[in-house]
């Protein structure tokens, strides 16, 4: 009888080895890259959407021919292989398809830039992601909004989801998994014709049963209306996690503009939050109202400008305590995500000191773009702005 306990016992022991060594042997599906997995194989398919390959098959990169190639001109004494269309022309008041994908598969990098009339005007390009067939956007966001760009005043991001380097060199990196479908899609709506260079890199493969979807929604209010809070995103309905936000911010007032608090009002909050923090310049990962170095007379403070792995901050027009000074900010999740179980809403106060001390209300200027994960189907957005509150002012 002991003999017969000993065997069952390695037998049971046998059967936690052999399904441990199974579960540590588990395929990489290739689609979410980082560096504790790069050096790990899959049978994930690499492909990438230029101009000049825009259905991204394989062996089909660089056939386009003088006759059609957007950069005939200049390629006119080479001809074809010689990049000869490495751009797309998007009328005013066009929409174009990017990229067109069958899946599943993911979205890993996306780099883009705009050239043309409307080089500086990036309100005036949208960029709509659709998942799996979907007739509404996931992602609806002006072109310099969605990588932290709020003024049309392009500076170095240095973030990891989210690269800009000189001029507007525009890089993501957020992984985007699809199932069956993914389309991308960019809107002209200026008054000119733009010039869009852009490549999308993805691998098609294995989507794991917990992979959630990419989304990203753009709000603006010109003026934020006295004692309301600003809303950066209400109407989250599903299963799904919170990762970040960019924010343009435009200053009415002759002080400090930075005392707000987020808040985070999640699976039926009403009037209180669950999160609750403690000033817009905390939230992005700042202090002390962003100066580089404390002044006996704060009317010469001089802010500074930084930007790191998950937050950032700049000042892109104006100086400290002066109105109309314009700010780009972001903050990006990637280690926290703040989960939800069935809805979400986050605000922010426009909120500033009196010269007794006291707090201020402001009716600041204030454009954000968030972006999550969840599950489909997700909540209709609501209609993105018009031109008239889409165009930025030139102060």
């Amino acid at each position: 009888m002991k003999n017969k306990k000993i065997n069952n016992v390695k037998l049971v022991l046998i059967f936690l080895f052999l399904t441990s060594v199974t579960f540590s042997q588990e395929k990489f599906n290739g689609l979410a890259v980082d560096m504790g997995n790069l050096h790990r194989l899959s049978d994930a398919k690499t492909r990438s959407i230029t101009p000049e390959n825009r259905t991204g098959e394989k062996g089909k990169g660089g056939m386009a021919t003088l006759e059609t190639g957007s950069a005939k001109y200049a390629a006119r004494e080479l001809g074809q292989k010689w990049k000869v269309n490495p751009y797309l022309n998007v009328k005013e008041n066009e929409t174009v398809v990017l990229a067109e994908i069958d899946g599943p598969g993911a979205i890993q990098h996306i780099w883009i830039t705009q050239a043309g009339r409307n080089f500086r005007d990036l309100r005036s390009s949208i960029l709509r992601f659709y998942w799996d067939g979907e007739t509404t956007p996931s992602v609806e966001v002006p072109l310099g909004d969605f990588f932290g760009i709020g003024w049309n005043s392009p500076h170095v991001i240095n973030s990891l989801p989210v690269c800009v380097g000189s001029m507007q060199a525009f890089n993501s990196y957020w992984t985007m998994p699809f199932r069956e479908k993914c389309k991308i899609t960019l809107e002209n709506r200026g008054d000119a014709l733009s010039q869009i260079y852009y490549q999308v890199d993805y691998a098609l493969g294995k989507v794991e049963k917990d992979a959630a979807y990419f989304h990203a929604q753009f709000r603006r209010v010109k003026q934020v209306p006295y004692k309301q809070d600003y809303v950066i995103v209400d109407g989250i309905k599903g299963k799904g996690h919170y990762v970040g936000c960019t924010m343009a911010w435009e200053t009415k007032d002759t002080r400090w503009w930075g005392e707000g608090e987020v808040k985070f009002f999640m699976d039926g909050d009403t009037e209180f939050p669950t999160i609750c923090g403690t000033g817009t310049e905390d939230y992005f990962g700042g202090s002390h109202c962003y100066v580089e170095e404390w002044k006996s007379n704060m009317d010469e403070a001089v802010y500074k400008d930084f930007s790191s792995l998950y937050a950032g901050f700049y000042l892109v027009k104006g100086a400290f305590n002066k109105p109309l000074s314009r700010f780009d900010m972001y903050r990006w999740h990637v280690t926290d995500p703040v989960r939800f179980e069935s809805d979400l809403k986050i605000t922010v106060q426009a909120l500033g000191w009196k010269e007794n001390g006291a707090y201020k209300v402001l009716e600041d200027d204030i454009a954000s773009v968030c972006f999550w994960y969840q599950t489909e189907p997700h909540a209709p957005f609501p209609q993105l702005p018009g031109k008239e509150i889409l165009k930025i002012d030139t102060p």
